[in-house]
């Protein structure tokens, strides 16, 4: 049960997510696939709320400030025009950047791209949980071939 509580919170950490709790929960902990991707995908969409929730009152309350104000309203329009993958294919792109298991992807950058971008919380929710779920996928392919490489 240890195990599967470490796997469940290793993915809601930044930068680790699913890159290392996938791994973890299958080749060092050896359980079951289905209960580390489910694990996995949980953990990984468990702060998607309350980092929505801290981006959106952290801008409003520094935006009363002119020069606060002034650099979020570059820092939106540069995002903004910056983000051709998800402004040309929307919330399907922003799946495939969270599901693409790579350092600098996943779900704490995609809600924070999501946030400036200015998209809705149940559609980056959403697009969190399927974009994670597809990186499980792709880290535990990735995991079951390590395992039979060492075997």
């Amino acid at each position: 049960m240890v195990e599967e509580i470490i796997v469940f919170f290793l993915a809601a950490i930044p930068i680790f997510e699913v890159r290392a709790s996938v791994p973890l929960g299958v080749i060092v902990y050896k359980l079951q696939p289905t209960v580390v991707i489910a694990l996995s995908v949980l953990g990984s969409v468990l702060p998607v709320f309350p980092l929505l929730w801290f981006l959106n009152t952290l801008t409003e309350r520094l935006c009363r400030f002119p020069a606060c104000d002034h650099f979020f309203t570059w820092l939106f329009t540069r995002t903004r025009s910056k983000s051709q993958l998800i402004e040309d294919f929307e919330l399907v792109g922003l799946v495939l950047f969270i599901g693409v298991p790579l350092p600098g992807t996943g779900v704490w950058t995609g809600v924070i791209a999501a946030h400036l971008l200015g998209l809705r919380w149940w559609p980056t929710f959403l697009t969190a949980a399927v974009g994670t779920t597809i990186a499980s996928l792709i880290m535990w392919a990735a995991s079951a071939g390590m395992i039979s490489f060492f075997l």
